[in-house]
């Protein structure tokens, strides 16, 4: 299989691009990626050489560049559109450019399948398009009540892909997934910025009383759940990946502490952001019923996760360190 796999530097893209590329030794990937602040060429730099990968830069939202990219080789039998804007605080400061790339974005993405009859379309979207819940958990069949602007953008580009099916009766797919944490994760999501903070010994600011429920799903198991929807998935069809692993914030922060042997003393409670959803959670029976379910257990994912960066500490120090935006956009959040 020949794969357009769009915002392919970024941590989820490039973890699916390693995990499809180890699997099938016949399959091809094009990695089409704008390297925005997130997109890092350093998280595929082991696949330099690797004669079933390439990488263009361009922007989805470039249709002359999506064109030259879906070029590289002689048929694409498939898009997988990583490609995003995913902060939500950053969505909260400036929503332009999430509402451009993943609708716009999105649009010429499927402009491109219809031209170019291409086989199939995955679209990776998120469960924080359902809105928050306070019992039970969301299916693929729940409304869709956004509460940031991230979620509202996501979930336009969802409601794009569907129309693309009923209106064209293009090939498309949608799966919604619950947070991924894991390796060459950006050090702005939670996760991340609590281990790497905590190993600077810097304040780790936990939004309002850090009793906010994520599901947490360990990257690589997201991985495969979107290589069973790309090759078994029924066209037109959204399929939820979930960790079934819900935990409140603040336990996932006295987690990160204790496996780094960190005082909690480094807990600093901050300002809760506007429209923070109380909840999220994903009924993946669906997906289940394919065969497909999570096999990494949250306390071992995490203890990975802060392994990895405790090893490479020269990934995140260098984004840290050269990304004076990333610093001063906390210090504009924090203060605001």
């Amino acid at each position: 299989m020949k794969l357009l796999v769009t915002g392919g530097a970024g941590f989820i893209g490039s973890n699916f691009i390693r995990f499809i590329l180890t699997k099938y030794p016949e399959d091809e990937i094009i990695n089409f990626d704008k390297l925005t602040y997130a997109g890092n060429p350093e998280n595929l730099r082991d696949l330099e050489g690797n004669l079933r990968y390439k990488f263009y830069k361009g922007d989805i939202c470039d249709p002359a560049a999506v064109e030259k990219a879906v070029g590289l080789v002689d048929k694409v039998d498939a898009i997988v559109n990583f490609a995003a804007e995913t902060h939500v605080d950053r969505s909260i400061l400036s929503a332009g450019s999430f509402v451009n790339t993943d609708v716009y974005g999105t649009y010429v993405l499927l402009e491109t399948v219809k031209k170019h009859k291409i086989g199939r379309y995955i679209h990776i979207s998120t469960d924080e398009v359902y809105g928050s819940i306070q019992r039970g958990s969301f299916t693929e069949d729940s409304p869709l009540r956004p509460n940031s602007p991230y979620a509202a953008s996501k979930a336009g580009g969802d409601l794009l892909v569907r129309s693309y099916f009923k209106t064209y009766g293009l090939p498309v797919i949608i799966t919604r997934s619950s947070n991924n944490y894991g390796p060459y994760h950006y050090p702005e999501k939670v996760i991340p910025l609590f281990i790497t903070n905590a190993l600077q010994d810097r304040k780790l600011p936990l939004y309002g009383d850090g009793k906010n429920v994520r599901d947490w799903l360990y990257v690589e198991d997201n991985c495969a759940g979107i290589d069973v929807v790309l090759r078994k998935g029924k066209e037109g069809e959204i399929y939820n990946i979930a960790g079934e692993s819900e935990r409140q914030n603040i336990e996932i922060t006295k987690l990160v502490l204790k496996e780094l042997g960190k005082s909690e003393d480094l807990i600093e409670y901050v300002k809760d952001r506007p429209g923070h959803d109380r909840r999220y959670s994903l009924d993946c029976s669906k997906l289940k019923k394919m065969g497909w379910k999570p096999l990494v257990k949250f306390e071992d994912g995490l203890r990975k996760t802060v392994r990895w960066y405790q090893e490479n500490r020269q990934w995140w120090e260098r984004i840290k360190e050269k990304q004076k935006e990333f610093k001063q956009f906390y210090a504009d959040w924090y203060n605001r």
